[in-house]
């Protein structure tokens, strides 16, 4: 999962490496110039004139003018046994990892947060001579990962144990995504740690949502809460919320017709649903796999009818992962699980730390 990103993070890591290794040794070169020029002052000078003494002065003054700071902290650190990594070290290898992340579908300015994140981290930091400069930027890129991904991240399991019952779930999206299979797989989820749930089907307008749904809950076991086409969705949670509370049903996964948000009547319906049943979390499902449209159409979403978090389905055939980092620092809102395969079984929470831990160790 998320292969070719993690690629190109290995990529730039030995790009930041052989920058400074070129740089380690151009100070190293320095540094034996400037000893060999020490052994040829300590020898004995020949007499000179008053003006030779003077046009000697006046050159030194201008060579040392000719040492930068950032060149006098190099000589100063390497003479201690240390390296520092400037700016200038940095310059391809950031430019590299920009388009990189780019080309991995994050989104614009998630890349730069991160650059800016990754850059603060690492310029001006020392390392021993022996140490290795892989080792700064894995861990200068997972505290960047961890910032831009951790955004609004909350514990699941927990809101739902704190919850009062039945806590309602309701699942947004356009069409095609997963919604429906993400229900299903949620059900089952919750079921693993010892929470009964209900389906409700607020997909009336698409030919054949109910026999869809239908069969998942059937396979799985789950009561299904269906009207006729056409019906009204905020009707069918709320009979799924009623038939919850009557007979101690723990969650409501409450299903909706894919839609654009440009889908005027659509997201009214949204808005009814949020008004008559008040659902306790709202998840906007989309494809891993979409990547930028994705963290877009998150976005959009967010916009029109607030979400609490996302789900991105089929994330194991994504090899980009722009969505996955992106998604959060877009809307502000986490993403909290993957979909990663086709049975009931495949959906995973989303952990940051371990995810950067897998992209960058």
């Amino acid at each position: 999962m998320f292969d070719g990103l993690k690629d190109k993070l290995d990529s730039f890591r030995s790009d930041v490496e052989e920058s400074a290794d070129a740089e380690e040794a151009d100070v190293d070169a320095e540094a034996e110039v400037d000893e060999t020029e020490a052994e040829i002052d300590a020898e004995p000078a020949e007499p000179t004139t008053e003006d030779e003494a003077a046009s000697d002065s006046e050159q030194t003054s201008d060579d040392d003018s000719e040492d930068s700071p950032s060149r006098l902290q190099r000589a100063k650190a390497f003479a201690t046994g240390k390296v520092v990594l400037e700016e200038e070290d940095l310059e391809e290898p950031l430019w590299n990892l920009e388009m990189a992340l780019l080309e991995s579908d994050v989104e614009m300015g998630v890349a730069e947060a991160i650059l800016d994140n990754v850059r603060s981290n690492l310029v001006g930091e020392t390392k021993s001579q022996m140490a290795s400069t892989g080792n700064l930027v894995q861990d200068a890129l997972r505290d960047a990962l961890v910032e831009v991904i951790s955004v609004g991240q909350f514990d699941f399991e927990e809101r739902i144990a704190e919850a009062d019952k039945p806590v309602t779930i309701v699942f947004t999206g356009v069409n095609g995504v997963g919604k429906t299979t993400t229900i299903a797989k949620m059900a089952r989820y919750l079921e693993e740690r010892g929470y009964s749930s209900v389906l409700a089907n607020g997909d009336t307008y698409r030919a054949g949502a109910n026999e869809q749904i239908r069969e998942h809950a059937e396979a799985l076991g789950k009561r299904l809460i269906a009207h006729e086409q056409g019906g009204d969705p905020a009707a069918v949670i709320y009979d799924g919320v009623e038939y919850a509370e009557a007979n101690d049903i723990d969650v409501v996964l409450g299903d909706t017709a894919g839609r654009l948000h440009t889908s005027s009547d659509l997201m009214a319906q949204l808005e009814k649903i949020d008004r008559v049943v008040d659902p306790d979390l709202t998840l906007f499902v989309d494809e891993a796999v979409a990547g930028q449209d994705a963290v877009e159409r998150a976005q959009q979403f967010d916009d029109a009818a607030e979400i609490d978090g996302a789900v991105l389905t089929k994330a194991d055939a994504d090899s980009q992962g722009g969505a996955a980092i992106s998604v959060a620092h877009v809307t502000g809102k986490p993403v909290l699980f993957l979909g990663t395969g086709q049975t009931y079984s495949d959906l995973e929470r989303f952990d940051p730390e371990a995810l950067v831990a897998d992209l960058v160790d």
